[in-house]
């Protein structure tokens, strides 16, 4: 296999660990992150869509950011960033503050409504998982403790162009 990736399963090919009990079905693992984030973010985004709301949190964590720097991290558009930092402006979650070493140029930084929006949001969030969790039993929360340095790692890793 010149040139794959021999580590790296297709899609639909369980990945198997040290033993065949502890094989991973990657489609089933994807479809049940891709549900717990659905219903993780279907509470109130505060006016916010979900797009929006990740911009406001890479201001927050990363900022003052120029708008150029925001786009590359969130992968947008200039246009669509346009209307993205009016509406997050509009409801005053962020502000443009100009760079003095360079009239054209802005920075965003992130206001104090702004911050306590994203923690009340995150408050919420962690509520609701923390709820869910409350369902299962002790043997499947311990399996999901022991799983989630596995998950963060996961979630920190960068992707591999194809």
């Amino acid at each position: 296999m010149t040139g794959s990736h021999p580590e790296v399963a297709p899609a639909n090919t369980p990945l198997t660990p040290a033993a065949p009990e502890e094989a991973i079905d990657v489609a089933r693992l994807r479809v049940a992150i891709a549900r717990v984030s659905r219903r993780l973010r279907r509470h109130e985004l505060a006016g916010l869509t979900p797009t929006q709301l990740s911009a406001l949190a890479t201001v927050e964590r990363a900022g003052p950011l120029r708008l150029g720097d925001l786009a590359a991290a969130e992968g947008i558009a200039p246009s669509t960033l346009t209307r993205l930092v009016t509406a997050l402006e509009d409801r005053g979650h962020v502000e443009r503050c100009p760079v003095p070493a360079d009239a054209r140029a802005s920075t965003l930084v992130i206001t104090a409504q702004g911050r306590a929006m994203l923690e009340r949001i995150r408050q919420e969030s962690t509520s609701m998982l923390a709820d869910s969790l409350r369902t299962l039993g002790s043997e499947q929360l311990a399996a999901l403790a022991a799983a989630l340095p596995a998950l963060e790692q996961l979630a920190d890793a960068e992707p591999r162009s194809r």
